[in-house]
């Protein structure tokens, strides 16, 4: 149950919403903490990252019911600037709630939320869901916890999806599943989470949960990247610098390389001075776009 005790309970933020991720190494699968100087040194601690979370699951007689699908997509989803606050009254209960249970008085944030949730606050039925799955509410229920993830993440709250796909590809809501996981991953990259964004070039790049596909890898590490993670932006220059997915061109290669160092990655520097000798000495490919 190490994911779900790990799972934190959050207030209102443009972040958990479509289109409003920020910035900055965000990534926490293939970010800049991790000292990994080499291509298969980095998937390999992705690897491992994955196994940590993995629980083994005792046997059954009969197979779960298939996980609930991710909501479809809208054809025109809202900016972050459509994004509205919640009215100031409902933040205020909600701000309330979260102290309430940051000083440990789980029956007060409980009710709160459970009277938020109630009325569709998306941030509270997260928060709701959180403290089922983590046991701190009187007949707590593993699969009342999952059902307040699904409403929130069905209400258009990313970090509901994102949390879906970590506990099913974890196995911690009682079944492991992969391919379910990344739904609700892509769910949550196609809105403009970086960190799902990462797990779907994981996931095309190894074979885990979708079909191994290196082009995909490379259009979601490059989204990532795009969004300010510094080990999307390394691995994608990898990808550049190797020609696989994407057509070999060392100048990308050395921009995305450029990027990472600019973010404090500490294999970096050394590969794009390695770039920048080889294009000085005329090893080039036909430039791309980015």
């Amino acid at each position: 149950m190490g994911a779900i005790m790990s799972l934190t309970l959050i207030a209102w933020r443009r972040s958990a919403w479509p289109g409003a991720w920020p910035a900055g190494r965000c990534g926490r699968r293939l970010g800049g903490a991790w000292p990994v100087a080499t291509w298969t040194g980095r998937l390999a601690a992705v690897l491992l990252w994955a196994a940590a979370g993995v629980l083994p699951l005792a046997a059954r007689a009969q197979l779960p019911p298939p996980p609930p699908k991710p909501p479809a997509l809208p054809a025109n989803p809202p900016s972050p600037l459509a994004v509205q606050p919640l009215p100031p009254a409902v933040q205020g209960r909600l701000d309330a709630a979260v102290a309430a249970h940051g000083a440990g008085r789980l029956a007060e944030a409980g009710r709160a939320f459970t009277a938020l949730a109630r009325r569709g606050v998306p941030a509270a039925q997260f928060n709701l869901g959180v403290m089922h799955l983590r046991g701190e509410l009187p007949g707590a229920s593993q699969a009342e916890g999952e059902q307040w993830l699904l409403k929130a993440a069905g209400g258009g709250f990313v970090t509901a999806m994102f949390t879906l796909g970590q506990l099913f590809e974890s196995g911690d809501l009682g079944r492991r599943d992969l391919a379910a996981a990344h739904d609700w991953y892509e769910a949550a990259a196609e809105r403009g989470s970086v960190e799902a964004m990462v797990a779907m070039g994981t996931a095309f790049y190894l074979g885990r949960g979708r079909a191994r596909d290196a082009a995909m890898a490379a259009h979601w590490y490059r989204e990532a990247a795009k969004g300010g993670d510094v080990g999307a932006q390394y691995l994608l220059g990898s990808m550049y610098e190797r020609g696989e997915g994407v057509a070999r061109d060392l100048r990308l290669a050395a921009h995305w390389y450029r990027e990472a160092a600019r973010l404090g990655d500490e294999a970096a520097p050394a590969k794009l001075r390695e770039m920048e000798q080889r294009l000085a000495a005329g090893d080039e490919a036909p430039p791309t776009g980015r």
